[in-house]
Formats: structure tokens, C-alpha cells, sequence
């Protein structure tokens, strides 16, 4: 392997690594909650925001950190992010409030926001055309599908044996090597584009608006949908967005925050509504699972993370051989069967039994399901940001993974809404409390089918046969960055 091989291999495991902390973190604090809340003394009104102050803080500022990425350079983005992102990590592993705890979380969105969008682009433009560039897609694909599954089963392991604070503490020496990787084998400077103006209004308006969306459904827990706190709330976070969405479409508008043309392009907009479903079924689908493995199978905290492992194996195995079939059967066709896939999986969850157990109920709907969502996410990421100049790599990276947050928000907040009310209706049916829960997660699962359903159709009726492929971008000689 050269010298320039070498780096191309360096900035690879850099972006992975970078974007596998990324997600692991959306849910390993998410069965570490009740030994956070022992530990610190948390009120339990106060529990979930450490789950929702990183969802709130990641989701906001995605599309600010992805145009900041274009404007100052991929590689600052990512350096800067990652570092934010330690920090944030060892701040809450030695956390002793709660408020520490929480405002460390928070900061680790504000870091994954930074580092998200500035990978992926990244990835696209140090990466060579064809099928390098596939291989590296796989690559990221398989951390960013696993990462979630991997947070649940680490957070178990973690909390049982080394303790809730390493949870937060393992993200340390991840950020340490995507700093020296990312140094070594990333040139600086901007690519494709030039240092410029932030579209400062722009960005008050995105991030408050999104914000304001992903607040109000992640408070649906305390606050119904009908409430007058959600619908102020959301209310007002569409009204920012249509203000958003008016100012970008100014002509006045020198470096906008995003190019609305990006929109119509069939491929961009067909991926992300693809991308929204696909993680409002999956999200809700992890949260289902875990609570039947460990509410009514009553499997311990560890063994309830290992039941995730033989969908973390069928996801790696549908993204890598993804790899290979596209150039074959192209982005559509593997959407639609990855979709239909992950729908029938997520279905076959919907038969959960009271009594049942690992082999007859999680472990055949795993691989199925696994497989599904691992064909979907390379294709996803072409898509996506296939066709597009280099300058424009971060802001697409930020669309995708802002859907990425969007739709596992507002997903997750429905099908619970759903689930819930379902189960209090069989509770005064007079079923069992096993029964009536079993039959909510039953049905919570089944909408998660749904979901990927519809994913599937978006992908015949809005995606074109074939995206565009992108221009290359490859590193040269001493960090030389050409098209």
C-alpha cells in the first residue's frame, strides 16, 4: 500500500470512528437510565432529557455545522467536533448533579452536530470513485446502522460491570484516536469551496426551529399531542421553519445555509424521506425490544443487550453485500427490497407473546428485520450526496443525518403515543399487565413495519432509476485535494 493509500485507509477508520461514536451515543445511556438515577439522585421528571438534551442539541445544529463544514473546512469541522465531544464525555463521566450530567449531554449533541456532517462529506471527497468509494460507503453505512444496536448492547455490558459512568467514559479514547487519525491522514483547508460569510440568519432560524420541533415531540412523554404546551411549541417551530425556508429562498442570500434547488433533485429528496422513515421505524423498534426483553422476558441488563447481536450481524451482512449489488441493480431496487425486508421484520416483531422468548419471538424477526436495514443504508448515502460539487458535500451530509434525528424523534414520540394508549385500553379491557404491554409493544412494532413500508414506496414512486454520480475528489501527494 502507498503512501497515499495509507492515508486514504487513515481518514476512512478516522470518519468511521467518528461517526460510530456518534450513534452509539443516541442510545447507550438508554439502559444505563435507572443506575444514572441511583447514582446521582436524578428526579425521574428529569430522567429522560439525558436522553433528549443530546437529541435536541445534535438535531439543531446539524445543518449549521454541516454549512459551517463547506465554509471552513471538513477537516477543522471534525477536529473541533470531536474535541467538543471528549470533552462533553469526560465532563459526564465524572459528572455529580444531575444538571453536570445533563449539560454534558448536551454538549455531546453539540459536538456529534459539528462532527456528523463534516465525516460523511469527508468520506466523499478523500475516498476515490467507484469501487473504493463503495467499500468506504459500506464502511459507514455498517457503523452507522450498527451504532445504535452497539449502544444498547454496550450500555449493558458497561453499566453491569464497569459502572454507568463508563458509558460516557469509553467515548474518550474514541475521540482521541479520530483526532490523531483525522491530523495525520486529512489535509487541511477548505474543499471545493472558499472561507465566506455564515448565513448567520439563516441559521438562528434552522436551529431554532428545529430545535423547537425535535423539543416538542420529545416532551409528548409529559405533555400530550393536544396539549397547549405541545402545540405552542410546535406551532411555533413551524413557523420558524416556513421563515427559514423563505429566507433561503432569497436571491439576496450570498452562502446559504441550505440551497433549496438541493431539494428538487429527486435522489436528494427521495433519500431523506427514505432516511426519516427508515429511523422512525428502527428507533422505535430498538425501545420496543428493549423493554419487552427486559419488562417482560425480564432478562437481565447485559443479557437483554446481547439479544441485539444477531441483528447487529445481519445489518453488517446486508451493508456489505449491498456494496456489491448496487453497481448491479442500482440504489431503487435495493431500496425497495430493503424496505419491504425491514417492514416484514419489524411485522413479525408484532407477534410478541407474553410467555415467549428469545428463539421463538426476538431472534427470527432480528435477522430478517437486520437484513433489511442493512441493504438500505449505502444506497441511502449515495443518494444522498451522489451528483453534488464538493462544496455542497456538507451541507447534503447534514440534510441526511438531520432526517437521521428528525425521524427517530418524532418516530419514537408517535409510536410510544400509540403503544401507550393501546396498552391502557387492554389494562381496562381487564388483560394482564404482561398481556396488555406485550400487545402495546405488538402494535408500537407493527407501526414500525409501516414505516419502512412507506419507505418503500417513496423509494418506486420519488427516487430516479439511477442518482447521478459524484465527481471525485482524491488526495494527492502532500495533501493536495483535486477534483
Amino acid at each position: 500500500m502507498g503512501v497515499s493509500d495509507l492515508r486514504r485507509g487513515m481518514a476512512l477508520f478516522a470518519v468511521a470512528s467518528a461517526q460510530f461514536m456518534v450513534t452509539l451515543d443516541m442510545t447507550i445511556v438508554n439502559v444505563a437510565l435507572p443506575a444514572m438515577r441511583a447514582g446521582l439522585g436524578i428526579d425521574p421528571v428529569r430522567l429522560p432529557w439525558v436522553v433528549n438534551s443530546y437529541a435536541l442539541l445534535f438535531g439543531g445544529f446539524l445543518l449549521l455545522g454541516g454549512r459551517a463544514a463547506d465554509l471552513f473546512g471538513q477537516r477543522r469541522l471534525l477536529l473541533s467536533g470531536t474535541a467538543v465531544f471528549a470533552v462533553a464525555s469526560l465532563a459526564g463521566g465524572l459528572a455529580q448533579a444531575p444538571w453536570q450530567l445533563v449539560t454534558a449531554r448536551a454538549a455531546q449533541g453539540l459536538g456529534a452536530a459539528l462532527m456528523a456532517p463534516a465525516a460523511l462529506a469527508l468520506l466523499t471527497l478523500t475516498q476515490r470513485e467507484g469501487p473504493e468509494r463503495a467499500r468506504a460507503l459500506g464502511v459507514y453505512a455498517a457503523v452507522s446502522a450498527v451504532g445504535g444496536s452497539a449502544g444498547v448492547l454496550a450500555g449493558g455490558l458497561l453499566t453491569e460491570y464497569a459502572g454507568w459512568r463508563w458509558v460516557m467514559l469509553v467515548n474518550v479514547p474514541i475521540a482521541l484516536a479520530v483526532v490523531v487519525l483525522a491530523t495525520r491522514s486529512v489535509p487541511s483547508g477548505v474543499f471545493g469551496g472558499k472561507p465566506g460569510r455564515l448565513d448567520v440568519t439563516g441559521a438562528v432560524l434552522a436551529t431554532s426551529g428545529i430545535g423547537l420541533l425535535i423539543l416538542g415531540v420529545v416532551r409528548t412523554e409529559q405533555h400530550t399531542w393536544t396539549s397547549a404546551t405541545t402545540s405552542l411549541t410546535l406551532g411555533a417551530a413551524v413557523v420558524l421553519l416556513v421563515a427559514f425556508v423563505a429566507w433561503e429562498g432569497r436571491a439576496s442570500t450570498g452562502a446559504p445555509l441550505l440551497r433549496l434547488g438541493l431539494l428538487a433533485k429527486r435522489n436528494v429528496a427521495g433519500s431523506n424521506l427514505f432516511m426519516l422513515l427508515l429511523c422512525a421505524g428502527q428507533f422505535a423498534s430498538f425501545y420496543f425490544v428493549s423493554l419487552y426483553l427486559q419488562q417482560v422476558l425480564r432478562l437481565p441488563t447485559a443479557q437483554a443487550g446481547l439479544a441485539f447481536l444477531p441483528m447487529c450481524g445481519t445489518v453488517v451482512v446486508g451493508i456489505f453485500a449491498s456494496t456489491r449489488l448496487l453497481r448491479r441493480f442500482g440504489v431503487r431496487a435495493l431500496l425497495v427490497l430493503g424496505g419491504v425486508l425491514a417492514a416484514a421484520g419489524f411485522a413479525w416483531f408484532g407477534l410478541l407473546s407474553p410467555d415467549g422468548g428469545f428463539t421463538t419471538d426476538i431472534l427470527g424477526p432480528s435477522l430478517v428485520a437486520g437484513l433489511g436495514i442493512g441493504l438500505c443504508f449505502v444506497p441511502l448515502t449515495a443518494a444522498a450526496t451522489g451528483g453534488l460539487p464538493p462544496h455542497e458535500s456538507g451541507m447534503a451530509s447534514a440534510v441526511l443525518n438531520s432526517s437521521r434525528q428528525i425521524g427517530g424523534a418524532i418516530g419514537l414520540a408517535a409510536l410510544v403515543t400509540a403503544q401507550v394508549s393501546f396498552t391502557r385500553g387492554r389494562l381496562a379491557e381487564g388483560a394482564s399487565v404482561d398481556l396488555a404491554t406485550t400487545d402495546g409493544f405488538g402494535l408500537g412494532l407493527a407501526l414500525a413495519g409501516g414505516c419502512l413500508l412507506a419507505a418503500a414506496l417513496i423509494a418506486v414512486f420519488v427516487l430516479p432509476g439511477e442518482p447521478a454520480a459524484a465527481r471525485p475528489a482524491v488526495i494527492r501527494g502532500e495533501g493536495q485535494v483535486v477534483d
